[in-house]
């Protein structure tokens, strides 16, 4: 049951919708081999880089399913890994997803390389079947095929599964209605670091992330087929973890900065935790608001995105992660540090739509969006990036580690002044890049830049600049609008493969 109250904001269409659906109102086959409630497959994934598993800890009974009942089966493969229900008997798909983890990154770090064996929990989301299926797991091959992972059977009717009810901690205090669950993106944004007298500030969060989510393309264009619930569980400290600078807090969800060795990095390793507050509403994807003030965010496709509240730069987070947890973008920049190294091997074309090894250029993904007498690869400002980049790359992780060294002996006053001097740097940045590629001769055309997925040659971005390239809240270039709107369309079953309704087919 969802407690709470209905948030009206500018320009927003606000519907009620049905708390259950009868059979009549469910498309004939999905009632034929799925009911109306969620499972949740709670998975240990472990390994190193040469070898992984998944192991089965067990299946619980969510609320109602908020997903389609028509898109069973998304026609495009994004995610290392996919997971399906077949048909015992006939080998049929039911159902297909495809996802990553953080096991999926980690198994690119140097520990992993160097063989250090690590497990984390994660989950799989799916409609309970009317009949027991096939639980089958594929991680995808450098060649992009999928081999088996994993796999075994769901019976509903097995004793062992959790059927607890639902937990009463949870508020949901905002929830802002499109349409009809089964017929929209359903986001649950979860408080975390938000103590239970911090109530009346998350709701004004949420309202703001909604607000600036919504003005965004695509978002703004579905904003009728999209639904935003506010859903919090009471932390006892505010804030999250901040193990590089000697920071702990009790959290909800226990999200940390830091994750596989990357400062900003910001992830949560307690998924049950995260699966239990999602559940209590109809939702496709957790996002995560943490209670900071830092820098900092993440996100995993197909399963949930991160990002703080309280810094200049939280629509930007806010969006940018969303665009690697809903619609599997990569990132597109290339001088930032990151934990993981070789994530997309030379030679292979990434399976993200987004960036490209321009190993065929007569085949380039995006080559029916490509702006005519564009090059191939195409050229841009790159030695006056490199130059202002570089520097600031520099300053950023000398002030970066001064911070961490001032949090540790307790020395606050000198912690603030070297963090404003961080944030003075970061805007001067963005404000230099913003204006070096909003001149280039290709500014605003779709082409093949060299620079991206954290290298700097041998991968290529659509456009010059991106939300997913440089720091600030910016559009997405029109390869990634057209994925976000073809994820989008999963979720509306009037959409056919590009995500358009047939009154917005062109």
């Amino acid at each position: 049951m969802i407690r709470g109250t209905r948030v009206l904001l500018p320009a927003l269409l606000v519907l009620a919708v049905p708390a259950h659906l009868t059979a009549d109102e469910t498309p004939a086959r999905f009632a034929e081999h799925f009911h109306g409630r969620t499972l949740r497959a709670e998975l240990f994934h472990s390994g190193d880089a040469r070898s992984e598993r998944f192991v089965l800890d067990r299946i619980v009974a969510e609320g109602s399913w908020g997903g389609s009942r028509v898109h069973l089966a998304p026609p495009f493969d994004r995610g290392r890994y996919r997971f399906e229900l077949r048909n015992p008997a006939t080998g049929e798909v039911l159902f297909r997803r495809g996802f990553d983890d953080i096991f999926g990154e980690y198994r690119t770090t140097g520990p992993a390389r160097k063989g250090a064996v690590r497990t984390w929990t994660e989950s799989i989301r799916f409609p309970e079947p009317v009949k027991p299926v096939r639980l089958v797991i594929e991680v995808r091959r450098p060649d992009l095929s999928f081999t088996l992972l994993f796999e075994t059977t769901v019976d509903p009717t097995d004793p062992g599964i959790v059927r607890d009810p639902l937990p009463a901690d949870v508020r949901v205090p905002a929830r802002i209605l499109g349409g009809d669950p089964h017929d929209s993106l359903d986001l649950a944004i979860l408080g975390e670091g938000y103590t239970a007298g911090q109530e009346d500030l998350f709701r004004r969060d949420f309202e703001k992330a909604a607000r600036t989510l919504l003005e965004q393309e695509p978002f703004r264009s579905l904003r009728g087929h999209i639904n935003l619930y506010a859903v919090l569980r009471p932390s006892q400290e505010s804030g999250c973890d901040e193990p590089q600078r000697g920071v702990w807090r009790r959290t909800a969800l226990g999200c940390h900065f830091f994750s596989l060795g990357s400062p900003r990095y910001l992830l949560t390793d307690d998924d049950r935790a995260l699966r239990e507050v999602a559940s209590v509403v109809p939702y496709d994807l957790a996002i995560v608001m943490v209670d900071h003030d830092r820098y900092g965010g993440g996100g995993i496709y197909g399963q949930y995105s991160v990002f703080t509240a309280h810094n200049r730069w939280a629509g930007y987070l806010l969006v940018h992660e969303l665009g690697h947890a809903l619609a599997g973008l990569a990132d597109e920049y290339y001088s930032s540090s990151v934990a993981y190294t070789d994530l997309y091997p030379p030679g292979v074309e990434p399976a993200e739509p987004n960036i490209t090894a321009l190993l065929d250029p007569a085949r380039l993904k995006w080559r029916d969006l490509l702006t005519p007498g564009v090059p191939i690869p195409t050229p841009w400002s790159r030695k006056a990036f490199d130059r202002i980049d570089g520097a600031y790359q520099k300053r950023r992780q000398a002030l970066n580690r001064k911070i961490a060294e001032a949090m540790k002996a307790g020395e606050d006053a000198k912690a603030a002044a070297l963090r404003a001097e961080a944030e003075r740097l970061a805007v001067l940045e963005a404000e230099r890049v913003h204006q070096l590629l909003s001149k280039d001769r290709w500014a605003g055309a779709v082409g093949a830049f060299e620079g991206a997925g954290y290298a700097a040659h041998g991968l290529y971005r659509p456009q010059v600049d991106c939300i997913m390239f440089s720091k600030g809240l910016k559009p997405f270039c029109a390869v990634c609008r057209r994925a976000i709107r073809a994820t989008i369309g999963l979720y509306r079953e009037d959409a056919d493969s590009t995500g358009a309704a047939a009154g917005e087919r062109r």
